[in-house]
């Protein structure tokens, strides 16, 4: 364990970065979010009592397990894991009152389809991807009414018999098509989802694995077919969930940055729909090895032994940016200390991400005297391979924006502060002490900011 002179602080409040050892040893990444959302509702419509280790304690997981309890799922944690008795298909009961389903992530809109066939009134509130229109328009086609309240809010009501269907997606997106998936495995017939380009598929791979009757047909132009016939029970199942990506991504880009690192980062999902980031730190010279590869539950796991790396500057166009869109601050972090220039196109998307997270991190990387372009929808990094930093980076309560720029100044020649660390909580908590355990150095800024 690393000694360090001040304590651990808190994933809140003002903090800076500064003068990192090399890091070493050995990084526990917590627990994949999306496939945790989906291994407590479909665990949920089981009969009988699944266990979820590897679940993480992250905000908006710990709102869908307050969802589900209140549709009368039973749920406990000890002895290391999460216990969920589920209800079986169609079992969920009435709530007895409004279900907060969290301001981030997709655990809200996964619910969303959950309930859609069922014959009750639900009003949900949470964040903007709760009124998603794509997703309110497809779950009408089923018969569900929707009406949309006050700020970010919906009530459902299914109709007594929720209509199987056929949907063609317009654009490719894996929460819409996950939560029309949850809703067909819930009545009679099949409902078949098109998806004009394949997305991750790990719905596809619990509902299967837990029993359900799934066809999954790709066609030659990248899309996808797939089909559920609904009603089949679900038996349950140990899920164990592998570590997070996204999650991971700071622990990675950090110990290609700092100098003489060499960390492994334990168990992380690979699947080729959520590496973006992993390849293209890969094709800008990145040291990643894949060791201790294996499958579990039909996704493909692997630790990451990282090495620091002399990285070169490229061009990510529009399709390859939309793999990884969660991990673009992280990838501008790299790319600051990349050596020439990096152009990051289809960036669109992030402006309606927290408080604009393109411009969050273009901001960021000013702040931190690193050269940058911030275009309608994309970012343009002049690298010179390093960083001066020395400014104070507001994150505006964006938790990626956070942990991305304190990686940033783990090596640069002037410390780097954020403003506002709290948003950490929602995607990564113990993020700090988990960087501080592997040669991370982090700071308290006591006294007023401004």
């Amino acid at each position: 364990m690393i000694q360090t002179a001040h304590p651990i602080p808190a994933d809140s409040g003002p903090l800076a970065s500064h003068g990192a050892n090399p890091l070493s040893g050995r990084f526990a990444t917590p627990g994949d979010r999306a496939i945790a959302h989906r291994a407590l509702i479909v665990s949920a419509l089981a009969v009988g009592h699944s266990t979820i280790e590897g679940l993480p304690d992250s905000a908006e997981v710990l709102a869908t397990a307050a969802a589900l309890r209140q549709l009368g799922v039973r749920l406990e944690a000890r002895d290391g894991a999460w216990h969920v008795y589920g209800l079986g298909v169609g079992g969920l009961l009435e709530p007895q009152g409004p279900l907060e389903l969290g301001l981030a992530g997709e655990g809200g809109p996964l619910l969303l389809g959950l309930l859609a066939p069922y014959p009750f009134s639900t009003r949900c509130s949470g964040g903007p991807a709760l009124t998603s229109q794509p997703l309110l328009d497809a779950l009408a086609r089923i018969g569900t009414t929707v009406t949309q309240g006050g700020g970010l809010t919906v009530t459902l009501h299914g109709p007594i018999m929720p209509l199987p269907l056929r949907h063609e997606m317009a654009a490719a997106s894996a929460t819409v098509k996950s939560a029309l998936l949850l809703a067909g495995a819930q009545m009679a017939g099949r409902t078949t989802i098109v998806e004009p380009v394949a997305t991750s598929d790990h719905t596809e791979k619990l509902l299967a694995d837990f029993g359900a009757t799934i066809a999954v047909h790709s066609d030659e132009a990248g899309g996808a077919s797939i089909g559920v016939t609904g009603l089949a029970e679900l038996q349950p199942r140990r899920v164990l969930v592998p570590g997070d990506p996204s999650a991971a991504a700071y622990a990675l880009v950090a110990a290609l940055v700092v100098p003489g690192s060499d960390l492994t980062i334990e168990k992380v999902l690979v699947n080729p729909a959520r590496t973006g980031l992993i390849d293209t730190l890969l094709e800008m010279g990145g040291d990643i090895q894949f060791l201790n590869q294996h499958e579990s539950q039909g996704e493909h796991v692997a630790d990451l032994r990282v090495r620091s790396s002399r990285l070169k500057g490229i061009h990510v166009g529009a399709g390859h940016a939309a793999a990884m869109l969660d991990d673009i601050p992280a990838l501008a972090v790299a790319a600051a200390y990349a050596q020439g220039e990096t152009v990051i196109e289809g960036l669109a998307p992030l402006r309606a991400v927290g408080g604009d997270r393109l411009a969050a991190t273009a901001a960021g990387l000013a702040t931190s005297k690193v050269t940058v372009t911030e275009g309608e929808d994309s970012l343009t990094i002049g690298g010179i391979g390093k960083v001066e930093g020395g400014g104070m980076v507001a994150s505006r309560g964006d938790g990626a924006v956070a942990m991305s720029f304190l990686v940033l100044g783990l090596a640069s020649h002037k410390r780097v502060t954020l403003d506002d660390t709290s948003g950490i909580a929602t995607s990564f908590p113990g993020f700090v002490a988990a960087m501080t355990a592997a040669g991370a150095r982090f700071e308290p800024v006591k006294g007023r900011l401004g």
